[in-house]
């Protein structure tokens, strides 16, 4: 995914090769993680209620939650891992509508623990591959927002190739973004940070909301791996970009 997606028809369709099904890079491995009692419990019960199925063909997100992005504006969650801030954010913001994307079930169970015993009623969840759902469910020019909070940084260099935020999903995302939503990233490897910083720079969808980096915004609460890395010194960089009101 290092080439850019230089397509993007005036509907806002991004087009490219890398974007196949078949033959983009995934930016994680799925692993056979031990899912406890307690979250199949809740994965079996809940997403029937809330789970979204992936298909190839684009998703009504009024319809899917009841209300219009005007009464409700629309915000997608990449990679939620075990949906502590998805449901935090979710619950503090009552206002807005979120759709989390995640591939793992632990993480995916854990979030439908979450959303039950918290009553949430603003929140779904697509078990599948992100670039698939952005690429074939989701409208251009419909999302408000877009969180990827602490996604794998795939620290060794011959790794790079499947971080996350490459310009490939940079530019389709910004392609369903609403004029003035936001894309924002946060992660605490520094080097990817600049990364981040330099991929969104790029893209000529999107302008900084900041010099370079954000300060971390009220909505995005602190998790406690995060307050933990604080305490021992670590850093945490927010990106937070949105797409030009200009360029439509």
């Amino acid at each position: 995914m290092s080439e850019r997606l230089e397509n993007i028809d005036p509907a806002g369709e991004v087009s490219n090769e890398l974007t196949n099904t078949r033959r983009h890079i995934r930016s994680f491995v799925l692993r056979q993680g031990r899912v406890s009692n307690a979250q199949l419990r809740y994965y079996e019960a809940m997403m029937a209620e809330i789970g979204v199925p992936y298909v190839a063909a684009p998703l009504n997100l009024e319809s899917l939650f009841g209300r219009s992005a005007d009464a409700a504006p629309k915000i997608l969650e990449i990679g939620f891992g075990m949906g502590e801030t998805s449901a935090l954010i979710a619950a503090a913001n009552p206002q807005n509508d979120y759709l989390g994307i995640e591939v793992h079930t632990p993480g995916v169970g854990s979030l439908c623990k979450r959303v039950a015993e918290g009553g949430l009623s603003n929140l779904r969840i697509v078990q599948h591959d992100a670039v698939e759902v952005l690429r074939d469910m989701i409208r251009p020019g419909t999302l408000s927002g877009a969180h990827i909070f602490f996604p794998d940084p795939w620290p060794k260099l011959r790794h790079h190739k499947r971080r996350l935020i490459q310009p490939p999903l940079v530019a389709l995302l910004a392609s369903r973004l609403r004029p003035g939503g936001y894309i924002h990233c946060a992660t605490d490897w520094e080097e990817y940070a600049q990364q981040m910083l330099v991929v969104l720079s790029a893209e000529p969808l999107l302008e900084n909301t900041a010099a370079d980096y954000a300060p971390r915004p009220d909505y995005r609460p602190l998790t406690r791996f995060e307050q933990r890395g604080l305490r021992l010194g670590h850093g945490v960089w927010d990106v937070i970009f949105r797409r030009r009101p200009d360029l439509l």
